[in-house]
């Protein structure tokens, strides 16, 4: 009798695992690898590093953990404890809180990609705080748009900035804003799709542009998108939370929100 033939996995004892959210596995044959984020009828949803999800069947000994055949099943039903909602900024969310009546404080930033995305990360921040975000046509006439705006105690004035960087033209131009109820921040990317982390996308890196070459013509031009508003689209139905963009961003931001909420 030949003690080798038939299938050795019926067996072979194959320890039981239950699937934990965020329980890392492979599937059985290693070509996928990933995090439990969820389940389907008889399967299980795995994300890998880089986004991507895929649903694998709860067969028996189909997937690996640190090396070892183990065969996956749901977790078993226990207590509900309450959790707390958060927001898509990490905050803990406030169910049914009505948005509060704007400020006479604004946030600024410089486009309306810009606005989109502060939006994404922490519009129901925003909108409890009463904070109104606005979109400026570029730095290059902020200190005159903030002596119009005229800033004081109780309008405080925040100010996003691209490319905020020692010996930039915009770090210049922030220099000779020097009114104590504004508050500057800004991040080091040349543009704000920079800030979104590569990954979200399935790349492994920002392309580098040369400089005299538009950054976001030349970023399409590289990973062969026809239009700017077409890539842009993309980024943005990338980003889930704050954990797809990068922490320069986050910082300058929250700043902001704390500056412009402050008494």
């Amino acid at each position: 009798m030949d003690v080798l033939a038939g299938d050795w996995r019926r067996r072979r004892e194959v320890p039981t695992v239950e699937a934990e959210l965020d329980l890392v596995v492979e599937d059985a044959t290693g070509d996928f690898c990933g995090a439990v984020v969820g389940y389907e009828a008889d399967g299980v949803v795995l994300e890998d590093r880089r986004g991507r999800r895929r649903v694998f069947p709860l067969l028996p000994a189909a997937f690996l953990l640190d090396g070892a055949v183990v065969t996956l099943v749901r977790p078993a039903p226990g207590p509900v404890a309450p959790q707390r909602k958060r927001t898509a900024s990490g905050s803990v969310a406030v169910p049914g809180a009505p948005a509060r009546v704007a400020r006479a404080g604004r946030i600024w930033v410089e486009g309306i990609h810009d606005a989109a995305l502060v939006e994404r990360i922490w519009g129901d921040d925003l909108r409890v705080e009463g904070v109104v975000v606005e979109p400026l046509d570029g730095v290059d006439d902020l200190p005159e748009a903030v002596r119009a705006f005229d800033p004081g105690p109780g309008a405080r004035l925040g100010v996003l900035v691209d490319h905020l960087v020692p010996g930039s033209k915009e770090s210049r131009i922030v220099a000779s804003v020097t009114n104590p109820h504004v508050l500057v921040t800004g991040h080091p990317y040349v543009d704000i799709w920079q800030a979104v982390k590569p990954a979200r996308l399935g790349i492994a890196a920002w392309p580098v542009i040369p400089r005299g070459q538009p950054w976001k013509e030349g970023v399409c031009a590289a990973l062969g998108v026809a239009e700017p508003y077409e890539l842009w689209r993309r980024i943005l139905t990338s980003v889930r939370d704050f954990r797809d963009v990068e922490a320069p961003l986050l910082g300058a931001v929250e700043h902001l929100i704390d500056f412009v909420t402050e008494g």
